[in-house]
């Protein structure tokens, strides 16, 4: 085989990892954010009925955070799949046990069919998303960024994330014009089953798109001169932790989407709060905070490229975090525009300085033979912590309350502080190549060879 036949064979796979990482990251996040969407807006009638809102809206966003619960037991078990078995074979595993849970959630009877029943059972299938998911930013991640070529690491795997928020476009737009046109009684009884059946497709879809992909050659390097650990869990807590710690606390920044998709539904849309905002009036903000999000993930994802991965993730937690302000206020004065506004500002603009970035920061950070299992359990760890903020956001800021914009807002920055902290703590990555990615003594390329190699790169596109 030729030089530039090897060329053009490896400038494929990375446009294939790429479109994989993509396509697979939508259709896997669609079936996870339509729970959440339904959570909000259908679960506290369908199955927590009470005689107190306030305790449905509670137990209802609780279930939302179970899910998460399940994620670190997912990363243990996924991330030692993906460093022994590779990265191909876990995104698969994912994609079925995703597609199938969240398709069994559209079966479910209701509270008034089987009482208390109804309600384990949903808490039992979103244990199952949870753990599946666990394994699917990690694997993707980890497989985009090893197939991308040195110096645009970080415009690769930015596709990753850009595929998370376009699954969120897609679980919001299929509840919009359900949510328009069904009178409320069949939307409630019946039509919020429709976005979860049809989950079937994502099953078939993602087969399909990910078994035409080729193991990265960095793990195929490992496996061939037998260096797959025996236990990578172990092995990446004895020799990454302090990287470990950093990616939990930048993982904390999961609580901007929190904010803007989970509470500021349930603070928009239930009775209980009184502020009124119609369910597909809402539906609209995240729908179009993630188009732009969609737009600006792959710039932010190339910038990272030549300036670092450190700037953008600072930046964009820090901004992200005094714009949760705004948008809580925009949605407790009743005003539907400037609570647009703030989430194409907080939301689609500046989170994504994170949001675009992790993708190829946090592989980086640690050795290819335990990889996924550190990103996997780190980066779920804190999102984990995250999840369980609105339950929390509902008990400290409840309906009836005073400031609930103010309180909520105040914990939402505190929190991206944190985050801020991790990532001016790291070391910088992007110049690193990639068999000295995880070395925290490892010297970066010279600046000068740096923007000669990415040079060829983008010529070679």
């Amino acid at each position: 085989m030729t030089s530039s036949t090897t060329a053009s064979a490896g400038r494929s796979q990375s446009s294939k990892a790429a479109a994989s990482g993509w396509i697979g990251s939508a259709l896997e996040y669609y079936d996870f954010f339509i729970y959440a969407t339904a959570a909000s807006l259908v679960f506290p009638q369908v199955f927590f009925p009470s005689d107190n809102p306030r305790t449905a809206i509670v137990a209802s966003l609780a279930t939302y955070g179970v899910g998460y619960i399940a994620r670190p037991v997912g990363a243990f078990v996924l991330g030692h799949w993906g460093d022994t078995h590779g990265r191909k074979n876990v995104l698969i595993l994912c994609m079925f046990l995703m597609g199938i849970s969240t398709l069994l959630v559209g079966l479910l009877p209701t509270y008034a069919q089987v009482g208390m029943l109804a309600p384990i059972l949903l808490v039992l299938l979103r244990l199952v998303q949870g753990f599946a998911v666990a394994g699917e930013i990690s694997g993707a991640s980890s497989m985009v960024m090893e197939h991308a070529p040195f110096g645009r690491r970080g415009f690769f795997a930015s596709f990753t994330l850009q595929g998370v928020q376009a699954g969120q476009i897609l679980a919001a737009a299929v509840f919009l014009p359900l949510a328009h046109f069904m009178p409320d009684e069949a939307f409630n009884s019946w039509g919020w089953r429709i976005p979860f059946l049809l989950s079937f497709v994502v099953i078939v879809a993602g087969w399909i798109i990910r078994r035409e992909v080729d193991e990265t050659p960095a793990f195929q390097q490992e496996e061939a001169a037998h260096a797959t650990p025996k236990s990578p869990v172990i092995e990446a807590i004895q020799t990454s932790w302090p990287d470990m710690i950093r990616v939990v606390c930048m993982a904390l920044m999961n609580t901007i989407p929190v904010v803007a998709t989970v509470f500021g539904a349930a603070y928009a849309v239930q009775a209980a709060y009184g502020i009124g905002f119609h369910k597909d009036v809402y539906l609209w903000i995240p729908v179009l905070g993630n188009i732009l999000a969609c737009l600006v993930i792959p710039i932010v994802g190339n910038l990272s490229d030549r300036i670092g991965r450190r700037p953008p993730i600072i930046i964009g937690a820090l901004g992200s975090g005094l714009l949760a302000f705004g948008y809580l206020y925009a949605i407790s004065i009743h005003s539907v525009p400037l609570a647009i506004l703030m989430s194409l500002l907080m939301w689609g603009l500046v989170y994504q300085g994170y949001n675009a970035i992790f993708p190829s920061f946090f592989p980086e950070l640690f050795r290819t033979r335990t990889r996924v299992s550190s990103m996997a359990i780190s980066q779920n760890v804190g999102t984990t912590i995250t999840a369980l903020l609105p339950a929390l956001f509902a008990t400290v800021a409840p309906p009836g309350s005073a400031n609930v914009w103010l309180v909520v807002g105040s914990i939402a920055f505190a929190i991206t502080v944190i985050a801020a902290a991790a990532a001016w703590s790291a070391r910088e990555t992007y110049r690193v190549r990639m068999e000295d990615l995880g070395n925290p003594d490892a010297v970066p390329v010279p600046r000068a060879e740096y923007d000669r190699l990415r040079a060829e790169a983008l010529a070679k596109r």
